[in-house]
């Protein structure tokens, strides 16, 4: 006996072997049991969802010689004949092959005529939106009264070309996509049944390849038997579809989240062993992104369709909110570049790396780790000994700022040079008095007369629609701002870090700030439960250990009171479309952390009529910038320039140098 592949041995013979399609089933068992049976019905769907097979186990049901009935036999001659595809009165037609208006009328000669074995002439026809439009002008009169022991079944995968006129005239049923959950446990099934060993990781691969359609999926599952001699292996069936282990698609979101680009380019490699398909790589990867953003947005709205609720909920932990927006963003542009590509691999690593290094996380991390490197590698540099001093002199300190930076990760990088400050040794030892802590970091170039100035990452603030928009940097803007609480009026300065010059600056936030000379006592205050009040809440935001959504959302609150151990905060009402209810238990324990004793917070959402640490580094940012086009206006190269030229200063393009020449070799 010749082998008889799996997509037509395990096809359905009755409405409790079909796999999904309950909407489908519901309305064809009820209208064959309660005898509310339509002269014609319309199935469609995509390929291999079971539309030629609900019709032939209806064509069953409708001529079971023990009855019309939900339930056929199965073993009267008229079910095991239409199973088997000689039924004389089930008419099986090809509309691709019969488009002519002549086939149509020959078929329709024949319809007057009663039946010869069964109850119904049934006529099946398929892809019935290739007919021609002559065709279904002359089966509308038909269709429309045909005699009583005539059904028409209709099967098609584009319903949108069949004329209206022919859609009014059929029940029309839409069969679903099948989930790779049910597909991949219908697979399980099959094998067990067939009695060959699988691997359950290989399922998932083949229901996640099938895109919903079953019969695809078993005539994978017949290929990968054959590929690995007899068994259905994960291996195999990762080299057999080209494609890359899920597995592996996490480990490069994780790698891609963490900022290693090594590693990134390290898994690439592997997968690029395997000879995969990069567009499906980039596919499931994007699938993956669009699952991690509903994780963070709302963790029960995951289910477990693919075999993955777990990893999904454990990388949403890891990579932050706006890192996933960006890299979904930027891999739905670049499916386009992946397809006119000559080289495929370069291609697919370009937009990997274009995620990272545009990601705001990965720009904070690395001027981190840019200052750091200044600051640890001024003793072994072979510089001057009053280099080194001023070096020492001007060592950020680790600041609520870089904290904040931290928790966040949403630091922007300054794309747009400053005009270099040319000043002296002596200049910048004078001017280090007064510069905010790591505010500045001053590069050597070739000479010690020469320096270039350079600011941390700032937040990515929409300064169109007024709202903060990412993270908070405040140290960055206070050079320019003395200010730190709008309604005291008082100045702030906090200390310079007392590290020498071979030490990195310390990497934990401290809860009491350094000042210097500053009236405010409250600036020193350590904070507590007792004490804390939105004054406090603005000058130690940044030591609150809070990160992602949760630092976005405190970020714009403001502290109304505090009764016992309830904190009772107001969100600005602009800025509370991320909230939602399952962030109180984490904005509860950010609370109780940060205090250190259990805390209860309510949130109200409402109108602010204080300063939030967003506004507030909004607003300070803003006078940055606006000093900084002002030092800008009065350079007399600048002015040289614009009278020699006759030219104009956009100010907006005005923005700090990121310096990062001493961490390059270290990407």
């Amino acid at each position: 006996m010749s082998y008889q592949v799996l997509a037509r041995k395990w096809r359905p013979s009755n409405f409790t072997e079909v796999a999904g399609q309950a909407h489908v089933l519901k309305s064809l068992i009820n209208a064959l049991d309660n005898q509310r049976l339509h002269h014609a019905y319309l199935f469609t769907g995509t390929r291999g969802v079971g539309k030629t097979t609900l019709a032939r186990i209806l064509a069953k049901c409708l001529n079971c010689e023990e009855g019309v009935s939900s339930k056929p036999c199965e073993k009267c001659d008229s079910c095991r004949e239409i199973s088997e595809g000689r039924f004389i009165d089930l008419h099986e037609v090809d509309a691709a092959s019969r488009t002519k208006v002549e086939d149509t009328r020959e078929l329709l000669e024949n319809v007057q005529y009663t039946p010869a074995r069964g109850r119904y002439k049934v006529y099946l026809i398929d892809e019935v939106h290739m007919l021609s439009t002559h065709s279904f002008n002359a089966l509308l009169k038909t269709l429309e009264e045909p005699p009583p022991h005539v059904k028409f079944l209709f099967a098609t995968t584009d319903p949108q070309k069949l004329p209206i006129t022919i859609l009014s005239r059929c029940l029309q049923f839409n069969l679903k996509n099948l989930s790779p959950k049910m597909i991949s446990d219908y697979l399980s099934t099959v094998l067990i049944q067939e009695e060959i060993t699988f691997d359950e990781e290989a399922l998932w691969q083949i229901a996640a390849a099938a895109a919903g359609s079953m019969r695809d999926a078993l005539t994978l599952v017949d290929q990968a038997i054959s590929f690995c001699d007899g068994s259905v292996s994960a291996t195999g069936v990762v080299e057999m579809l080209g494609i890359p282990e899920q597995q592996q698609i996490f480990q490069l979101l994780s790698n891609m989240a963490s900022g290693s680009v090594k590693d990134v380019l390290e898994l690439v490699g592997i997968i690029a062993e395997q000879t995969p398909d990069y567009a499906h790589t980039l596919d499931s990867l994007l699938t993956l992104l669009h699952r991690v953003a509903i994780a963070q947005v709302m963790p029960d709205a995951i289910d477990n369709s693919f075999g993955d609720k777990d990893k999904v909920l454990q990388i949403a932990a890891e990579i932050a909110a706006e890192d996933v927006q960006l890299y979904y963003q930027m891999g739905s542009k670049g499916r386009e570049e992946l397809r006119y590509s000559a080289e495929v691999r370069a291609t697919f690593e370009m937009l990997l790396l274009r995620m990272m290094v545009f990601s705001p996380t990965y720009v904070a991390d690395e001027s981190k780790e840019s200052d750091a490197h200044i600051a640890s590698g001024s003793s072994n540099s072979g510089q001057p000994a009053a280099a080194d001093i001023e070096k020492k002199k001007l060592t950020p300190a680790e600041t609520p700022a870089d904290e904040i930076l931290t928790k966040t990760g949403q630091a922007e990088a300054d794309s747009l040079n400053s005009t270099p400050s040319k000043k002296s040794a002596d200049d910048l030892t004078a001017q280090s008095a007064i510069t905010q802590s790591s505010a500045t970091a001053i590069a050597p170039e070739t000479s010690l007369a020469k320096h270039e100035k350079t600011d941390r990452p700032e937040a990515a603030v929409n300064s169109d629609s007024g709202n903060a928009q990412g993270p908070l940097n405040l140290e960055s803007s206070q050079a320019s701002s003395p200010e730190l609480n709008k309604e005291s009026g008082k100045e702030l300065c906090l200390a310079q870090s007392p590290a020498s010059s071979t030490e990195t600056p310390a990497k934990t936030p401290s809860k009491t700030f350094a000042h210097i000379e500053h009236p405010n006592p409250r600036l020193g205050e350590t904070v507590s439960l007792q004490n804390l009040d939105h004054d406090l809440w603005l000058i130690n935001f940044a030591s609150v250990p809070a990160n992602g959504i949760v630092a976005n959302v405190l970020a714009n609150t403001q502290i109304l009171s505090v009764d016992g151990n309830v904190i009772e905060l107001r969100l600005d009402v602009n800025q509370s479309a991320v909230f939602g209810d399952e962030l109180l238990e984490r904005i509860e324990v950010v609370f109780s952390d940060w205090l250190e004793q259990k805390i209860a917070v309510k949130v109200v959402i409402a109108d602010v009529d204080k300063e939030t640490p967003a506004l507030l580094s909004q607003r300070l940012r803003a006078e940055k910038h606006a000093e900084m086009v002002m030092d800008f206006e009065q350079d007399s190269t600048v002015q040289d320039l614009l009278a020699r030229f006759s030219g104009a200063i956009v100010k907006d393009s005005i923005s700090s140098i990121q310096a990062k020449d001493n961490n390059k070799g270290k990407r």
